[in-house]
């Protein structure tokens, strides 16, 4: 486990493996009758939940500062809240394979984001992996979701808008990490403060009744939990390891993880145009974490107790 902790490639393939899982838990449950907010809203309470409960095992607290505040609720509305809503009112117009190829594009734009802000920048060969993936990711994006169903265009830029709110959290994340505290402890906050967020639109605009159709789909709610859990736990050390725009590649694994789970166990079906630009989009993946390894990955940091961590911000190069 040490060694998967302080590995960036290892994280990336671990962390998008995982997320990858939320689409077809998603297509599930949306099928069941649960609404989006309401499955964001399982997600985060789910899983800031268990991490919670972790970090309190740990002997750990969170000790609440007007900085973590502010970082955990922007955290929570434009990487959790929001592209969650996103993804789980497009995947039943979509396709959990397809919206989850919408991921890829984030590495492009979180790119774009952290040149213009100044965080750290991908050397060459770095660039040119995900100029490939972007590649296979504009081939699928062009076949509009399933071969018997293509999707309305409005749908298609609901989902171009999920890596656009994503690349945004990648980068500020990293900009704005409060000194001193650790990934877990992050991912708890923020994880709670998505909850919240949902729980207020939910109440306001849903009702109570919303939460009606969880009864349908207890196994679903396990699997989502605990995939959920664990990605997070992985997600914000990935931050800390490989930086923002390696952190994005996580969308390329993520993509073919929806796109086989969907087809497979939830019988959906794309063109020959789609599975090509997924290929291309994997080989993208291949050549940006060999750019990683040719920069040298900053040094890893241990996870201490609270009083004694550094700022994992101290980790970019």
């Amino acid at each position: 486990m040490k060694l998967l902790w302080d590995s960036a490639s290892g994280l990336l393939m671990v962390t998008g493996g995982l997320l990858g899982m939320t689409l077809p838990f998603g297509k599930l449950a949306t099928a069941a009758g649960v609404p989006a907010m309401v499955w964001a809203f399982v997600i985060s309470l789910g899983a800031g939940g268990v991490l919670l409960l972790a970090l309190l095992l740990r002997g750990e607290r969170i000790r609440l500062t007007p900085h973590k505040l502010r970082y955990f609720f922007v955290t929570a509305a434009i990487s959790y809240a929001v592209p969650n809503l996103l993804m789980f009112s497009a995947i039943p117009h979509l396709g959990a394979g397809y919206t989850g190829i919408m991921f890829t594009l984030s590495p492009v734009i979180t790119l774009v984001f952290s040149i213009l802000l100044g965080v750290r920048r991908p050397n060459l060969l770095g660039v040119v992996g995900i100029a490939v993936g972007f590649v296979g990711a504009v081939m699928v994006a062009l076949t509009r979701g399933e071969a018997s169903q293509p999707a309305d265009y409005f749908w298609v830029a609901i989902g171009l808008l999920i890596p656009v709110s994503l690349a945004a959290g990648n980068v500020y994340r990293t900009v704005d990490w409060p000194q001193g505290t650790g990934p877990i402890e992050l991912a708890v906050g923020s994880h709670l403060a998505s909850a919240t967020l949902l729980l207020i639109g939910i109440l306001g605009l849903l009702g109570t009744q919303a939460f009606a159709p969880l009864g349908a789909v207890p196994l679903v709610i396990i699997g989502q939990v605990a995939s959920a859990s664990a990605m997070f736990a992985f997600f914000f050390r990935l931050q800390a390891v490989g930086g923002p725009v390696y952190l994005s590649q996580i969308g390329y694994v993520a993509a073919a993880v929806g796109l086989f789970a969907g087809t497979l166990f939830l019988g959906e079906h794309y063109q020959l145009l789609t599975w090509l630009g997924a290929a291309i989009i994997t080989a993208g993946v291949f050549i940006t974490t060999k750019a990683q390894s040719q920069a040298g990955a900053p040094a890893p940091a241990r996870i201490e107790p609270a009083s004694s961590r550094a700022d994992p911000r101290t980790l970019e190069t």
